[in-house]
């Protein structure tokens, strides 16, 4: 990992707070974000998360990154890659049960085969 993406991730620890349950989208907004995680980030995570331009998101592997992490890459991007940051399209609630999905209720588990 080169530097920025580091500094990004230590930044993302300290600044995303944890979600209260009432701080979470409501259940018409999470149905909508997890069609944008499909569809729009699926554009280039492949439609089922196993990658395209951009890498896999499998269960497994974002279980690696702390939700914090996810919700800062999720919102500012990587810099010098094709990831863009959605912050103008989502709040940081949003990001972070984004980043709470694809860790724990994310469809594609693991990209190993038994």
């Amino acid at each position: 990992m080169t530097t920025s993406v580091l500094r990004s991730l230590l930044f993302a620890a300290l600044a995303v707070p944890a979600l209260a349950s009432d701080d979470l989208p409501g259940p018409e907004r999470q149905a909508e974000l997890e069609t944008l995680l499909y569809q729009d980030c699926g554009s280039c995570h492949g439609m089922t998360l196993r990658g395209g331009l951009g890498p896999a998101l499998p269960r497994d592997r974002m279980q690696g990154f702390s939700p914090e992490a996810l919700a800062h890459i999720i919102q500012h991007g990587i810099p010098g890659s094709a990831m863009p940051g959605w912050k103008a399209l989502l709040s940081d609630v949003e990001a972070r049960w984004l980043a709470d999905h694809l860790r724990t209720d994310n469809r594609l588990e693991t990209l190993q085969r038994d």
